[in-house]
């Protein structure tokens, strides 16, 4: 690889605007030199969009590619991808429950030759981590151990949404998942790959559902479905 290859920050955005001054700052401050910042606006109706133009238009952002529906994440990470130009591909959430000073964690790995993929850990970390709900870390790890059975990784966390890839792997992937689903797809699809696939601790500062955490039980039960399709049924 290029001594600084281009670092492109995928952002899936919904409805957001409470955090977006902040998270774009924290990206922006980030110590990696060379770095592009996608935005994929999924239908916000709280001014998220109207934000996200501004930002675009002052340099502050990259590129701001606004959906005419809403989606999910899954799809905005999609038309994320289709629009972006990195070496090294990161996910990034519009909110302020992972800290963009870690993406150096992430990629090191990447950077260092020994990975092609890197996931960020909630659970496999003596950093920070907010102490939140019982029920969604028990579900986090029936997944994550299912998942595991299927594709014979040993994953912590395959719900995160820290998760680094280069160019040349993730362009193998097509992603058909419009919501969360996307997690355990990209994990099963990775894993046929046979790449070099890595796990980092990272710090995690969670939400409630006041403050705007989205996932539900429905997501949890559609991830077992993806971890049943993409696993066994392709």
């Amino acid at each position: 690889m290029n001594s600084t290859p281009l670092l492109s920050i995928l952002i899936p955005c919904f409805n957001e605007i409470e955090t977006l001054d902040t998270i774009i700052e924290l990206i922006n401050s980030t110590s990696y030199p060379n770095k592009e910042i996608i935005v994929v606006d999924d239908f916000s109706t709280d001014g998220s969009r109207e934000k996200l133009v501004e930002f675009e238009q002052s340099n502050m952002v990259t590129k701001v590619i606004c959906h005419k529906k809403n989606f999910g994440k899954g799809a905005a990470i999609r038309t994320a991808l289709n629009h972006s130009n990195g070496d090294i591909l990161i996910i990034q959430d519009a909110d302020l429950e992972y800290d963009p000073n870690e993406y150096e964690l992430l990629i090191n790995p990447i950077l260092q030759g020994k990975a092609d993929v890197v996931y960020g850990s909630r659970f496999n970390s003596n950093n920070s981590r907010r102490v939140l709900y019982f029920w969604h870390s028990l579900a986090n790890k029936i997944i994550t151990l299912l998942s595991n059975f299927f594709t014979n990784l040993n994953f912590t966390d395959i719900e995160t949404c820290y998760k680094a890839f280069t160019k040349e792997i993730i362009s193998q992937i097509t992603i058909e998942e419009n919501r969360f689903g996307f997690e355990p797809e990209v994990t099963a699809k990775i894993s046929k790959l046979k790449c070099n696939i890595y796990e980092v601790g990272i710090s995690y500062y969670g939400r409630t559902y006041k403050q705007g955490k989205k996932i539900t039980w429905k997501d949890g039960l559609s991830a077992l479905r993806c971890i049943i399709k993409y696993n066994l049924l392709r």
